[in-house]
């Protein structure tokens, strides 16, 4: 009899190690699938769009961020089902969950279908129509006009770029802001420019990968050192971009506008040493880390600023 128990002991244990096992496989393919980092820093920019425009903060912002949440995941799943094929033959994307096996491309596109659904029920039932519409608008922009872009021009991230200009529009009008209010076109402005500089950088890393799936590149127009010159021009750009919203957008603190000039200086520095460096993968990667490290930086400052007004 003790040896029974014990023998059922370790069944259940095991039984308990295979579940846990699949849970977390499960979860994993789930974050992968719906891109949760870059899903992430998108729900982010929703919650600063709201909080530059409300005068309070209400459950409202938190159902505008879940409902971008939920149609970004949308977004990035479907992308997954769409680019199956060339996953497949780049070195960087062929262990995604749909090309690696480890989820059927019709499951990913139901999961896909379910958290459009979500999210956009979310959105039209919890905050406005105007946000609705701009959060549709952003996942039909990425999946059906960028997404096939990509194949036809290496050019395509630039009209692409509007995806991420939206996000923080969102969340403004889900506050009761004007859609064409000067002040959240700035911000929208900032991300518009950002993801150029943010994608050539990944161009630079991954441009022979981006061909083996058959993608065009600028690889093939520009030389590595022209390249280089051209992105570190969209760097300058988008932060000059970033130094001109206290034009628009009033900053309520000393210390809030000072820490907007500090990292906007540093952006400047590291930019200039990408420029003077020669082109190798480490300067590339620790530029890119920078320009997204910038980013979460201003949204977090301009943030704080009108939250500390607030309350």
């Amino acid at each position: 009899m003790k040896r029974s128990s014990a023998n059922t002991g370790m069944a259940v244990r095991a039984g308990e190690n295979n579940f846990a096992g699949s849970l977390t496989g499960i979860l994993k393919v789930f974050s992968e699938l719906t891109k949760f980092r870059i899903t992430a820093l998108v729900s982010f920019t929703t919650g600063l769009g709201y909080i530059l425009a409300a005068d309070a903060l209400s459950f409202t912002m938190f159902y505008a961020i879940a409902g971008i949440f939920l149609l970004a995941a949308a977004s990035s799943s479907l992308n997954h089902w769409q680019e199956k094929d060339t996953d497949a033959l780049m070195d960087r994307t062929k262990f995604r969950p749909i090309p690696s096996g480890r989820i059927e491309p019709a499951l990913a596109l139901y999961v896909s279908l379910g958290l459009l659904v979500s999210g956009s029920a979310l959105l039209l039932f919890t905050t406005n129509f105007t946000t609705f519409l701009v959060g549709i608008f952003t996942f039909f922009w990425y999946n059906g006009v960028y997404t096939p872009l990509k194949r036809k021009t290496a050019f395509a991230i630039i009209p692409g770029a509007l995806v991420g200009a939206l996000p923080p529009v969102a969340g403004w009008t889900a506050a009761g802001g004007d859609l064409l209010d000067g002040r959240i076109v700035m911000i929208a402005a900032y991300f518009f420019i950002w993801q150029i500089p943010h994608f050539w950088l990944l161009l630079m890393l991954y441009g022979n990968d981006y061909e083996k799936g058959g993608f065009p590149t600028l690889n093939r127009i520009f030389s590595p050192e022209q390249l280089k010159r051209i992105t570190f021009m969209w760097l300058i750009g988008n932060v000059m971009t970033a130094m001109m919203i206290p034009l628009f957008l009033y900053v309520n603190y000393v210390a809030s506008f000072i820490g907007l000039c500090v990292i906007s200086i540093w952006m400047i520095y590291v930019s200039i040493k990408f420029l003077r460096t020669e082109t190798e993968r480490k300067s590339i990667r620790n530029t890119f880390i920078a320009i997204n490290f910038f980013t979460l930086l201003l949204i977090t400052i301009l943030s704080i600023d009108k939250l500390i007004k607030v309350f």
